[in-house]
Parts: C-alpha cells; sequence; structure tokens
C-alpha cells in the first residue's frame, strides 16, 4: 500500500522547539524537497522544522483533501484493518481484552456497580472499522476523526465518532479503559500536550496502544529521505527510544514494543522481502512500530 500524502503546502508555518525535551538547536538530517526534518541535538528526537501550524493541518484534512484521504481509507479499509489487528494482537491486546472483560465479569457477579463492558477510544479512527469489530467483541467505542471519514463511520457503521479534534471534545477525566491511536502522533504539531490528555481521561492503569513509524528501522536507514514516511505530512518521526522517553515525561510505562516490516514490496525480491520481514520482527529494526503504556497514576 502506498503511504498517502498530500501535496506540499506553502500556507502559515513555524519553527517549534524539541517536543521531547524543549530544546531549540537541531542539525539537518532529512532534506526531501521542499521540507525537510531535522534531528534534536539534546535528545535526538526527529521532526519537521518548519512545519504547518495546527490550523492548517486541520483544514488541510477536513477541507482540502479531506475527500480525497476519504477515498484513500476505504480503498485500502480492509488491509489497514488486517494489519492493525496482527499488530494489537503482537502488543497484546487480545489478552488485555480478556482481563478487562474477565473482571467485568466477576464484578456483575459480585453485584458491584461497574459499567455494562470496557472502553475504548481510538483517535483518528478514519472509517471506523476497527470500532466497528471491537463493538462486536462487546466493548463500548467511541472515535476522534477530523477528516470526512467520521461522516462516513457515523452514518455507515452507526459509530459515536466525534469530528473534533481530541482536546476540543473536553472528556471527563478517567473516562476510558483503553485508548488507541493508530498513526497518529506523527502527524500532530504537539505529541506532548497530546499524550497529556490521552493520560487524563484514561482510567487510572488504563491503556494506550501507539503506531507509528521507526526511524531507526530498516527501511528509514536504507533508504533516508526517499523512505516512504519522510513526507509532508508527518511532522515527528519517532524512534522507540524517543517515543518511550516521551511516554515517560507524560506518565506512561511502556509494557510492550514491537516492530515489523523489513522491506517494502517492490523493492527486492519476494524471498528476501520474507527474510527481511521475518528478521526485522525478530530483532526489533522493522519499519513500523507498536507500543503499549500503561497510565502511571503515580505520576500523573
Amino acid at each position: 500500500m502506498k503511504t498517502w500524502s498530500m501535496p506540499v503546502s506553502t500556507g502559515k508555518s513555524e519553527n517549534l522547539p524539541c517536543t521531547l525535551c524543549s530544546n531549540v538547536i537541531f542539525s539537518p538530517l532529512l532534506k526531501c524537497g521542499e521540507f525537510s526534518f531535522v534531528r534534536c541535538k539534546s535528545c535526538g528526537l526527529v521532526q519537521r522544522n518548519p512545519q504547518p501550524v495546527k490550523e492548517e493541518i486541520i483544514a488541510r484534512y477536513s477541507n482540502m483533501y479531506g475527500n480525497d484521504y476519504l477515498a484513500y481509507e476505504r480503498e485500502n479499509e480492509a488491509s489497514f484493518l488486517r494489519l492493525q489487528q496482527l499488530a494489537l494482537k503482537d502488543a497484546g491486546f487480545n489478552r488485555l481484552e480478556k482481563i478487562l472483560f474477565t473482571r467485568n465479569d466477576r464484578q456483575k457477579t459480585a453485584r458491584v456497580l461497574y459499567s455494562s463492558s470496557p472502553s475504548v477510544l481510538d483517535i483518528g479512527c478514519a472509517t471506523g472499522a476497527v470500532l466497528e469489530v471491537l463493538r462486536e467483541h462487546g466493548w463500548q467505542v467511541t472515535g476522534v476523526e477530523i477528516s470526512p471519514s467520521a461522516d462516513y463511520a457515523q452514518k455507515t457503521r452507526n459509530l459515536d465518532v466525534k469530528n473534533l479534534p481530541l482536546e476540543e471534545n473536553n472528556f471527563p477525566s478517567q473516562n476510558f479503559d483503553v485508548i488507541l491511536a493508530s498513526h497518529l502522533i506523527e502527524h500532530l504539531n504537539d505529541p506532548r500536550a497530546f499524550l497529556s490528555e490521552v493520560n487524563r481521561i484514561l482510567k487510572d492503569n488504563g491503556y494506550i496502544f501507539i503506531t507509528t513509524p521507526n526511524i531507526n528501522g530498516l527501511q528509514a536507514q536504507l533508504f533516508g529521505s526517499r523512505w516512504r514516511s519522510a513526507i509532508f505530512d508527518h511532522l515527528y518521526l519517532f524512534s522507540v527510544r524517543t517515543l518511550k522517553q516521551l511516554l515517560t515525561s507524560t506518565g506512561f510505562k511502556t509494557e510492550s514494543c514491537r516492530t515489523w516490516g523489513g522491506l517494502a514490496a517492490g523493492t527486492s525480491p519476494k524471498w528476501l522481502k520474507r527474510t527481511a520481514d521475518f528478521l526485522a520482527k525478530r530483532f526489533n529494526f522493522g519499519d513500523v512500530m507498536i507500543l503499549r503504556a500503561v497510565k502511571n497514576h503515580r505520576l500523573a
């Protein structure tokens, strides 16, 4: 599948300090034509600088190119669903699901007042395919999506999907058992503020599952500025280390990290791709990573 990207914009942009350590000194890393990625000289986080302002990003997803994005999501929906289900399984979601529902059944038996089922929020839920499956499993499901995919999920799947950025929904504190964020955090101007809000609305000992490209993966090292995730839409490119550090600093404890994707389809013979994919997953140098982190309420 081709990574979807909007055309390079000439709209308003700004330089931002490092979201991880607040440093303002960067070194050039990837020159991608009309835009560039830089590396923080203090902590090593990779980000776009300058980068489009928040208002432009929201407008591009909701207005300028929103329908193109919806078409892309619908075309690849089945493949995206399969990949996300595999990633969540690798990160221990299925095991956590059993634990939460078993706890729920026990508390019902003991006549303890408790919600009817565990709750999950999918931020950047696109067409709602994952939420639909989770609802069938018995979850209470809510989504957040700023593109026209929100309207599609609402009308086609009858899902509760909010068409506002996360922080503008004013969800109650300690409201969700699990939060999913697949291929989202790399698109945000302020990942730290995002994770702080996630921490606020998660229940104590609640979980977040984050999926994002891996800047230290094999493909990134091989292709550099031609890497498929070095695109205009991505404002941050995390490594396992920098994402773990950001999670820790916002009140989370990382419990699991898995990666996958050794070589992209079409870039090598099939036998070599299969070998690279196996090794990438085995030794954690894959192109994409998923982290499972628990809210450490003692630090929140």
